[in-house]
C-alpha cells in the first residue's frame, strides 16, 4: 500500500508575507480538504491555519490528514518511502519531525528559504487564534538562532549543524571584538581571547535527496589524505560513510529520537531514497549545445561521473577529491581587482565566527569563517605555503592550500540543480546564474595566484594555454544546458 507515485500530487501555495493574505490550491479540486471555507476565505487567521497544514502536508507528498501506517508497506522501498514522511516514527519517540519537513518533497526534497519562511509565516499568523498550532520544522534543536526568531532558516535556508571542535581548534569570543569597538565577526588579530566552547555551530543548506544514488564514496584516485571517507561520502563535507548512517543521524540530530531506530528501517529509507531521481533533458536548442560544451571544457573537471560529483579523470589532472571554492564568508578580496566575488549578504556574513588553529610548535594563526568545513572533523589546516626551493617551513606543516582541510567540501552534485536553488553550502547564490557568475572570478583568481609561467592543470586543456575557465559571453549557454540536467 505504497504512495510512491509523487507526481500525483501538486500543491500551489502563495503567501503574502505580512500582509496577512495566504491562498492555497491542490489538484484534487477539493477546496473543503483543506477546509477552505467561505469563513475562513474572510479571516485571514484561519485561512493561514489552512495554509500551514497544506504547507506540511505538501511537504509530506500528500494532501490528506491520515497518519502514515508504515505496517502496510509492501516492500522496502514502500515502506522507506512511508518512513520518510512519518511524523510519529512508532516507538522511537521522536519530536514530532518526519525526514519530509526538511526535505520537502513539494519542494524537490530540499529546504529553501521561501518554502521555510511560509511555513513560518502561516504558523505565526494562525497562532493568532489557535496558540497551540505546530508546524514541525520549528524545532529548536537545529532551525532557531538562541533567540527564537528562525532567521537564518527563513531569511537563508540554513540549519545548524554542530561539531565538537578539533584539539587544535579554538573559538576566539566575539564579545572581546564587540569590547574592542570591532564589528562581528572577529578580524584575525591576535588581541582578543579565546572562548572555553568545546563544540561549534555552523550554519549549512538542506540539499535534496534527488539523485542520491549517483552521489556519495566514488573512491575517485587520487584519495584524500585525510579521513573520515577520504574517498567521497555524503552530507556536504563527506563525513558521512552510506544513507543507513545519514539516516541513523537524522533521526538522532533532527527528528531527537529517543530509541535507536533498528537496521531494517534503516536500510528501507536508504531504499527509498535511492529511487529518487530527476530527468534530464538532451540539450536540443543552439544555446543549450554550446553550454555543453563550455560545461565539459571548464566545469566537467570536477563535476564528472554518472553524479556530476565526482572529480576526473584522474590523470592528467589529478583534481583532488574536496575543494575550497571560496563560497564561505568572507570571501577572499583583491586590491588589485584582478577578481571580485559577490559580497556575502549580512544575514549569512554574520554566521562567521573566527578561529585560532594552534601548532605543534605553539605557532598560532586566526582565521575566520562561516563554516571550516572537513577542518571541523580533522583539524588539518597549514600554516603557510609550501617554502621556495631551499627554504623551510616555519611552523609545520605547510603546503599549498588546496591540499589542507580548511573549508574544504565534497563535489556536489547537478542532476536536477534547476530545481533546487539557491546554492552553495551556505545558499549564497540565488540562481544558477551567479553560481556561474562566482565560477567566473573563481577562475579569473586562480589565474591571479598563478601567473605565468605556473599553468595549473585546472586552468588549461592542453598545457599551453589558459583555455579553461568560463567567461561572461558564455553566460547564458551554460546556464541553459545547466537547466536540462
Amino acid at each position: 500500500m505504497g504512495f510512491r507515485r509523487l507526481d500525483a500530487v501538486v500543491i500551489s501555495i502563495v503567501v503574502m508575507s505580512g500582509a496577512g493574505a495566504f491562498a492555497c490550491s491542490t489538484n484534487d479540486g477539493a477546496a473543503e480538504a483543506l477546509g477552505n471555507s467561505e469563513s475562513a476565505l474572510r479571516d485571514p487567521a484561519r485561512q493561514a491555519c489552512v495554509t500551514s497544514k497544506a504547507l506540511q502536508r505538501g511537504a509530506l507528498g500528500h494532501t490528506d490528514d491520515a497518519d502514515t501506517d508504515d505496517t502496510a508497506a509492501s516492500d522496502s522501498v514502500d515502506h522507506g518511502q512511508q518512513i520518510f514522511s512519518d511524523r510519529k516514527l512508532h516507538g522511537l519517540d521522536g519530536n514530532g519531525r518526519s525526514c519530509a519537513d526538511c526535505h520537502m518533497v513539494s519542494d524537490s526534497f530540499q529546504l529553501s528559504p521561501a518554502n521555510a519562511k511560509a511555513r513560518y509565516d502561516a504558523l505565526q499568523a494562525c497562532r493568532t487564534i489557535d496558540p497551540d498550532a505546530d508546524d514541525p520544522l520549528f524545532r529548536p534543536v537545529d532551525a532557531d538562532d538562541g533567540d527564537s526568531d528562525f532567521s537564518n532558516l527563513t531569511q537563508n535556508g540554513l540549519v545548524p549543524i554542530k561539531f565538537d571542535l578539533p584539539a587544535n581548534i579554538k573559538l576566539v569570543d566575539p564579545a572581546s571584538c564587540k569590547t574592542a569597538g570591532v564589528p562581528a565577526p572577529c578580524a584575525t588579530s591576535a588581541t582578543y581571547s579565546v572562548t572555553s566552547e568545546t563544540s561549534v555551530r555552523v550554519w549549512r543548506s538542506t540539499p535534496s535527496v534527488f539523485n542520491v544514488a549517483n552521489t556519495g564514496p566514488d573512491n575517485h584516485a587520487p584519495l584524500w589524505a585525510r579521513g573520515p571517507n577520504n574517498g567521497g561520502g555524503y552530507q556536504l563535507d563527506a563525513r558521512v560513510d552510506n544513507l543507513e548512517n545519514q539516516a541513523l543521524g537524522a533521526f538522532v540530530g533532527h527528528a531527537q529520537v529517543q530509541n535507536t531506530p533498528p537496521a531494517s528501517m534503516l536500510t528501507d529509507v536508504a531504499a527509498y531514497e535511492n529511487t529518487l531521481f530527476t530527468t534530464a533533458t538532451t540539450p536540443a536548442s543552439d544555446l543549450e549545445i554550446q553550454g555543453a560544451a563550455v560545461f565539459q571544457r571548464a566545469c566537467s573537471t570536477c563535476h564528472n561521473g554518472p553524479g556530476l560529483s565526482t572529480p576526473g579523470p584522474a590523470a592528467p589532472l589529478a583534481i583532488p577529491h574536496f575543494h575550497d571554492i571560496t563560497v564561505a564568508c568572507p570571501r577572499p578580496t583583491d586590491p588589485a581587482n584582478r577578481w571580485s566575488y559577490a559580497v556575502c549578504a549580512p544575514s549569512i556574513a554574520r554566521n562567521a565566527r573566527t578561529y585560532e588553529i594552534s601548532f605543534a610548535d605553539g605557532f598560532k594563526m586566526r582565521r575566520t569563517s562561516d563554516d571550516p568545513g572537513r577542518a571541523l572533523l580533522t583539524g588539518f589546516v597549514f600554516s603557510a605555503a609550501p617554502p621556495a626551493p631551499g627554504g623551510t617551513c616555519a611552523h609545520p606543516p605547510c603546503g599549498a592550500p588546496i591540499l589542507d582541510d580548511w573549508q574544504k567540501f565534497d563535489v556536489s552534485g547537478l542532476h536536477g540543480v534547476s530545481k533546487t536553488a539557491p546554492y552553495f553550502h551556505n545558499n549564497s547564490a540565488a540562481t544558477l546564474e551567479d553560481v556561474v557568475i562566482h565560477y567566473e572570478e573563481f577562475f579569473k583568481r586562480i589565474s591571479a595566484i598563478n601567473p605565468p609561467p605556473a599553468l595549473p592543470a585546472i586552468l588549461t586543456t592542453d598545457g599551453v594555454n589558459r583555455d579553461r575557465p568560463n567567461v561572461p559571453s558564455e553566460r547564458a549557454a551554460l546556464v541553459a544546458y545547466l537547466n536540462t540536467l
